[in-house]
């Protein structure tokens, strides 16, 4: 029992999808359905490292503030007023908070270096924030760019030689699939918001930005991924129920992924 409880399948991915399921289901009614994603990677953090906040490392910070970012999905939905000005005020502090989190990384750079990559992953999660908060009230929409952003930066992490990142990214991938079935299930859909829509933005650009910072992923495999909420944009027909919007727009974005996988692949093989 104990070998499979520690299984990175079960960390990863069973449990995860278990807890985000259970959380739509319950909670989709109350409009925290969107707490399914946060739940899928929460769990995944729990089980593949702990949750601990002492040293604060680099990677725990990145732990911290994706366990932050449901709660402040929650204040804007049900307190604040969402709208293009406050979307870009969070996407800016995101950006500040991720160089804060790979400042003990960027200082040991040279300043040039600190600058193109501190910038680059700001501009990263910040542009990811904006991106998926831009879904926040088309959910079969957010929930498929969720799952396929989250599968496409864990895999790729994965690739780049961090299987603890790919569990978060995957955890948050499966959190979504829960989030995503609920839908395809019951055939109705339930509010996506703020509490989904941040989380994945933040968490799932901060997952990417590590792997950057913290293993081998190529700087360009992060800009493919930036697509995937453009991705889930495009046309399905009206008229298709729940559960074949779901499928045709988590196709657009696994192609993306996909694409991922293979520069990731490309970029970490050794030279023949």
């Amino acid at each position: 029992m104990d070998s499979f409880l520690q299984h990175p399948a079960f960390q990863g991915g069973v449990a995860p999808f278990v807890a985000g399921l259970m959380v739509a289901a319950v909670l989709g009614r109350a409009r925290l359905g969107g707490l399914a994603v946060a739940a899928g990677y929460a769990v995944a953090i729990a089980l593949a490292s702990g949750v601990a906040f002492s040293p604060l490392t680099a990677l725990r910070k990145v732990a911290l503030l994706a366990l932050a970012a449901p709660l402040a999905g929650i204040a804007i939905d049900f307190a604040l007023r969402s709208g293009r000005a406050l979307v870009i005020v969070v996407a800016a502090v995101c950006g500040a908070l991720t160089v804060w989190v790979f400042w003990s990384v960027l200082q040991h750079k040279v300043p040039a270096e600190a600058a193109l990559l501190g910038g680059g992953a700001a501009l990263y999660v910040a542009w990811l924030v904006v991106a998926t908060m831009a879904l926040s009230a088309a959910p079969v929409r957010a929930g498929a760019a969720a799952l396929v952003l989250g599968l496409g930066t864990g895999i790729s992490a994965i690739l780049a030689a961090s299987a603890l990142l790919g569990l978060y990214g995957i955890g948050l991938a499966a959190g979504a699939g829960g989030f995503l079935l609920w839908q395809m299930v019951t055939g109705r859909t339930i509010a996506a918001g703020a509490t989904l829509t941040l989380s994945v933005g933040l968490a799932g650009g901060l997952f990417g930005a590590s792997a950057l910072f913290l293993a081998k992923l190529p700087g360009y495999v992060p800009i493919v991924l930036a697509l995937v909420p453009l991705a889930a944009r495009l046309p399905v027909p009206p008229r298709f129920p729940i559960w074949a919007q779901a499928i045709v727009l988590s196709a657009y974005c696994f192609v993306l992924a996909v694409l991922a996988f293979v520069l990731t692949r490309q970029g970490v093989a050794p030279p023949a």
